[in-house]
């Protein structure tokens, strides 16, 4: 085969053949195929692939455990209500403090305590002196959250071994009574009031020092107990002093 090169610009060269290489020609003949002067490759050489298998595990890099529940994906209302349903578990447990006392150690949450805390704030509220109206409402909401870190920090210092966040979670649960009768007050006279605050309170307290049980506080557990005590003593006089609807609101002179 001679490859001829037949425009003018070309003229001088001389034509040739590529057998003059030598071992050079068999390659050539090998490279072209089964036939001279046509292409004798094989395969599809106008999008080359290459397939390589490729196995192994696409989740997370390494051999830790993998978490149980992702929320990135998860609609909004999913996750509302499961943290919902987990409250109402956690309020379960302080109406019946022996079933499962550590779950709410394990599973601590602040979301109830603050929704324990604006329903009594809304409910104590309800039948105060107009002008008052602001400073009840704040002061329900310093004392439950300044009260139950200083009960908290109260129990460290005496050598607690609970977090910080998992008391403050655990004293803001156990007013959960409490709301319960600060509610049923609204419809009852004094002396029903007294009673049902009294059993509340009691409620409270030994909810409390249920779920505190395995607190390690060898001989001091009557000094964590005191301000515990009187945290909740509290909450209680600010329900037994508010208005129901037997009692009118005291006049104030306005029209």
């Amino acid at each position: 085969m001679s490859a001829t090169y037949g425009t003018d610009a070309n003229a001088g060269f001389e034509p040739y053949e590529f057998g003059e290489f030598g071992g050079q020609s068999d390659e050539a003949e090998f490279l072209k195929g089964t036939g001279r002067g046509t292409a004798g490759f094989a395969g599809d050489l106008s999008s080359p692939t290459v397939s390589i298998p490729v196995s192994g595990n696409m989740g997370p890099a390494g051999n830790g455990p993998t978490p149980t529940l992702d929320t990135l994906d998860e609609p909004v209302s999913a996750t509302i209500l499961r943290d919902l349903r987990s409250i109402w578990g956690k309020l379960r447990q302080v109406l019946l403090p022996k079933q499962d006392s550590k779950n709410i150690l394990r599973d601590w949450d602040l979301w109830g305590p603050l929704l324990l805390c604006l329903a009594l704030s809304i409910r104590l509220t309800i039948k105060a002196p107009q002008d008052q109206i602001p400073q009840v409402f704040t002061a329900i909401f310093v004392i439950v959250w300044c009260g139950a870190a200083v009960v908290t920090l109260n129990s460290k210092l005496l050598g607690g071994t609970m977090s910080f966040f998992q008391s403050v979670c655990v004293l803001g649960y156990c007013i959960f009574p409490l709301v319960i009768a600060a509610i049923i007050s609204l419809f009852v006279p004094l002396i029903g009031r007294v009673v049902l605050v009294s059993v509340a309170f009691a409620w409270s307290v030994y909810a409390s020092v249920s779920f505190l049980s395995d607190v390690s506080l060898n001989q001091r557990r009557a000094l964590a107990l005191y301000p515990m005590c009187l945290f909740y003593f509290v909450i209680g006089w600010m329900v037994l002093i508010s208005k129901s609807f037997w009692e009118s609101a005291p006049y104030d002179g306005t029209p």
